[in-house]
Formats: structure tokens, C-alpha cells, sequence
């Protein structure tokens, strides 16, 4: 903003200038010529007058001696002619002497008791010449006619300088502006550039250094002055929404677990017809536990200002296909790492993990006994598209899938699927989408080829983009392991993540 500040105020300067030094300058050249042209006439009349009395004395050899001081004099040439236009002297060549010029428009005019002024190209061969051609004529008759002629070499010498102080004059006034202009908008955009920094700030979710309020123009300082009053605000709901979110975290927890034992000491005192209904009420303690836990691990990553850092996918899905691999032997079901090694991409920490378990939790569920759950990875492509490209990671399933409706459904919270029989709470599909997005990716919900569902998750691969590496914030990372957490409360013997659900089976532990 300061260039282009800086810029508007040269730039009306340079018109101010222009509008005022070029009619200046062409005003003076032709002052200056009017001028030079009035001295040339005068001259050439006074020459006039006395080479009229010359030849009324009968001292016409004194013409030429007269023509040369006068040309010395002024630095012209001089030319006198007598009554009938016959060149009496020339100062310029002596092959003109006793030549007729009276047919010459100037000679002519002058022989007709008029004086000629003006500019030509014709009476010096390659040059222009200002000419003055008068008669000597202080009687009815003209006895003769001088014509001087003047370079105009000097005259464009000194337009010239003239210009030339012009233009330096233009150029000291647009570098005095540029020092001040320059200075004002530093003054103009210093608050604004505090107000950036704080922005950046707060958008990571810490404002450490308010922009002055007492600095620059009053509007930016009611700004500065509003925008602090607004993230003091911001900051003070945020704060207050993670004290909530941690203090029912454990407030939530303990009544819901003593509600639970309750429940389960009633046992040995039912009758056997209400043991099922104590069941029942016992699986929905568990599973309102279980929602409660969810929401919050989603308002956390939500409140979170967490930046995307460099992770190794192929590393990931590795070591997390590795620890489901017991989980998914006690159901007689196959884990396999196929596809081509997609390399590094970017990832919000921890957020990989979460979003593979969240998968493999789902299609653990889906998947009946023989059948494979498949985790592909996929690299960028190397052809630009008109979208950037991106790795892919997929986790297919031959479960019993989805219809259309229900997978662009599956990733709303709390939605599960109308033939569900588990407990599940769908909120997992949820975080997935919250994490992939968080991470600069997609999630999408594809049918499988043979049945089942295909899990596409899309991530912005490292040498396909242009955002530097940033550490991830203390804070960002402190909210992630406490959202992971949440996942991962009941333990992994009960699967360890919490989807959003497949037919027939639903979401998360």
C-alpha cells in the first residue's frame, strides 16, 4: 500500500508539473523568438537608415565596410540592395554583388515600402535562418533595402537550456514529493501493517502484540481501536468455550460413570425379564458417554489453530495397518498396504492417525469374516490440471456399502444409518472430514467396485505446493492430543476410533 500511495502522489505530481512547465516552456521559446525577431528588425532598420544616408551622400563604398561592423556586431549577415533591388554588398559572399534580387518575396516586399520578418529554409543552403528585410525609406521613394540574416542556433541553445532547467526543476520537485509522499504513507500504513500482524495473529489463534491506537490517521487509530476491542472479545469467547469444553470434559465424565455402576449394581436385584432392558440402558450410558466425548473432541478441533507440517503418509498407513491387524484377525479379517508410495504430504500432527482409525473402524465393522479391508496410497499426478494435484489415500471395504443418498449423508454429525444396530454415536466421519480439511485436503465416499465402500482421502502432496513449512503451534498441538484422546478413552480393545457409518453396520466404537 505504501508504493501505491507513494505512486498516486507522484503521479498527480508529474500532471501538475506537466500542466504547468510544457505551456511554459513553448510559451517562452515563442517569447523568445518574438523577441529575437523585434531585435533583428530594429537592427535592420537603424542599418537601413544609415546605409540610406550613405547613398544620399554619395558614399556608397562605404557600404561594405558599414555591413561587416554591423555583422561582427550582432553576429548576422547583412545584404544591401539599392532602389532596383541590385545587391549592392554581401556579407556572406561577394558572388552575389551586383546580382538582381528584387524578384525575392522579401526583397520585393521591402522594395514596395513593406518590412519582411520570418523564419526560412531557403536563403542559407542546409540551414534555418531568421531574415529581417526592411527598406530604408525616410522619403516617398526606397533607396535602398537591408536584409540581415540570423542563425538560430543560439535561440534553440537557449529554448533548450531553458527546457532542460524545466525538466531538473520537474525532477527536484518529484524527489522532494517522493521524500515527503513517502514518509506520509509510511505514516498512513504503519497501522495498517500492525493491524496485519495482529490479524495473522489472531487467525493462529494467539494475539500477542495489539496494534497502537495512538498512531497514524484517527480512522485507522477508531480501527486499531475497534479490531483489538474485537479480538479481546473473540479471544475471551474462545478461552471461555475451551474452559468449557475441558471442565465438561470432566465434569460429564464422572457422573455419567457413577450413573453406569448404578446401573450395573441393580443387576443381581432384577428380575431376569428386566435384564434386558438394564442392558439396554447400560449400552446407552455407554454410548451417550461416548457422544459426549466426541462433541467435545470436535469442538476442540474446531477452536484449534493448528498448521499443516510434513508427514510421511506411506510411514503412517504402515504403522497403523500394522496395530488393526490384531484387531481385525479376531474377525477373521484381512489388512493389506497396496498402491504406489505417495510420499510426503501435508498434515495437520496426529491427524492422520485419527482419520485412518476412524476408517478401518468403520470398515471393520462392515466387513464380514474372509473378506480384506485394502489401504491404497496413490502419488500426485505429474500433469497440471486446472486443479492442483493431490496424494490420495484409499480404504476399501466388501462390506454390504452404501446407497448415493446415505454416503453424501454419512459425514453430517449424529447421522447414522436407518438399519443400524450398534451403538455408535456418528460423529466419526464427522472428524474425519473436520481433520482432512483442517489439513488443506478432501474426504469423499465412493461405492466399491466389488461392494463396500471406497474411502478416498485427498492431501496436498509436499512438491505440489508452494506453502513453506511452518512448526505447529504448542497450543494447535496441545488441542489435537487432547481431541485424540477422546478417541482413544475406552481403550483399544474396543477399537480405538469412531465412525459415521455403514449399512448394516454403523459408526464408531
Amino acid at each position: 500500500m505504501t508504493r501505491r500511495l507513494l505512486l498516486s502522489y507522484l503521479s498527480l505530481m508529474t500532471l501538475v508539473l506537466l500542466a504547468l512547465e510544457v505551456p511554459f516552456g513553448f510559451v517562452y521559446a515563442r517569447s523568445e523568438l518574438n523577441r529575437f525577431s523585434r531585435t533583428a528588425e530594429l537592427g535592420a532598420v537603424t542599418l537601413a537608415s544609415v546605409c540610406e544616408e550613405k547613398i544620399e551622400h554619395g558614399l556608397a563604398s562605404d557600404l561594405p565596410q558599414l555591413a561587416r561592423s554591423y555583422a561582427r556586431r550582432t553576429g548576422s549577415s547583412v545584404l544591401v540592395a539599392d532602389r532596383r533591388g541590385v545587391v549592392l554588398t554581401d556579407t556572406t559572399t561577394a558572388t552575389t554583388v551586383g546580382r538582381n534580387l528584387s524578384s525575392e518575396p522579401d526583397i520585393a516586399a521591402a522594395l514596395s515600402d513593406r518590412p519582411a520578418t520570418g523564419i526560412s529554409h531557403d536563403l542559407v543552403p542546409g540551414g534555418k535562418v531568421l531574415f529581417a528585410t526592411v527598406p530604408g525609406a525616410s522619403s516617398d521613394t526606397v533607396p535602398c533595402v537591408v536584409r540581415t540574416l540570423y542563425s538560430l542556433g543560439p535561440l534553440a541553445q537557449k529554448v533548450h537550456a531553458t527546457w532542460m532547467a524545466l525538466a531538473l526543476v520537474g525532477l527536484g520537485v518529484l524527489a522532494m514529493v517522493a521524500l515527503i509522499g513517502f514518509a506520509l504513507a509510511r505514516w498512513i500504513t504503519r497501522p495498517l501493517r500492525a493491524l496485519e500482524c495482529a490479524t495473522r495473529q489472531l487467525a493462529d489463534g494467539r494475539l500477542t502484540d495489539h496494534p497502537a491506537t495512538d498512531r497514524g490517521p484517527p480512522e485507522l487509530r477508531q480501527l486499531a481501536t475497534s479490531f483489538t476491542r474485537t479480538a479481546n472479545r473473540l479471544q475471551h469467547l474462545l478461552h471461555a468455550q475451551e474452559a468449557f469444553a475441558s471442565e465438561a470434559s470432566h465434569q460429564l465424565k464422572t457422573p455419567l460413570t457413577s450413573l453406569r455402576l448404578r446401573l450395573e449394581n441393580f443387576e443381581p436385584h432384577l428380575a431376569p425379564c428386566a435384564q434386558h432392558s438394564l442392558d439396554e440402558a447400560i449400552g446407552e450410558v455407554g454410548r451417550l458417554s461416548r457422544m459426549v466425548q466426541g462433541l467435545l473432541a470436535l469442538a476442540r478441533l474446531e477452536n484449534s489453530a493448528i498448521t499443516p507440517e510434513v508427514i510421511d503418509l506411506d510411514a503412517v498407513v504402515a504403522d497403523r495397518a500394522a496395530i488393526w491387524t490384531a484387531f481385525a484377525g479376531e474377525q477373521s479379517v484381512d489388512i493389506s498396504v497396496a498402491g504406489t508410495p505417495a510420499g510426503p504430504v501435508w498434515a495437520v500432527p496426529g491427524a492422520l492417525e485419527q482419520i485412518i482409525d476412524n476408517l478401518l473402524s468403520n470398515a471393520l465393522r462392515a466387513s464380514p469374516p474372509g473378506s480384506t479391508i485394502t489401504l491404497a496410497t496413490a502419488p500426485a499426478p505429474t500433469d497440471s490440471g486446472r486443479t492442483p494435484p493431490m496424494a490420495e489415500l484409499r480404504v476399501v471395504d466388501q462390506g454390504p456399502g452404501m446407497t448415493e443418498t446415505e454416503r453424501q449423508r454419512a459425514f453430517e454429525r449424529f447421522w447414522r444409518a436407518t438399519d443400524t444396530h450398534h451403538d455408535g454415536t456418528g460423529l466419526g466421519l464427522s472428524m474425519v472430514r473436520l481433520l482432512t480439511r483442517a489439513s488443506g485436503g478432501d474426504v469423499t465416499l465412493d461405492a466399491a467396485p466389488q461392494g463396500g465402500i471406497d474411502a478416498r482421502i485427498r492431501l496436498r502432496p509436499v512438491r505440489a505446493t508452494r506453502i513453506g513449512r511452518h512448526p505447529v503451534s504448542r497450543a494447535g498441538s496441545a488441542h489435537l492430543a487432547r481431541a485424540g484422546a477422546a478417541g482413544q478413552e475406552h481403550g483399544q480393545a474396543r477399537l480405538p476410533a469412531d465412525g459415521a457409518g455403514h449399512r448394516a453396520q454403523t459408526d464408531g466404537p
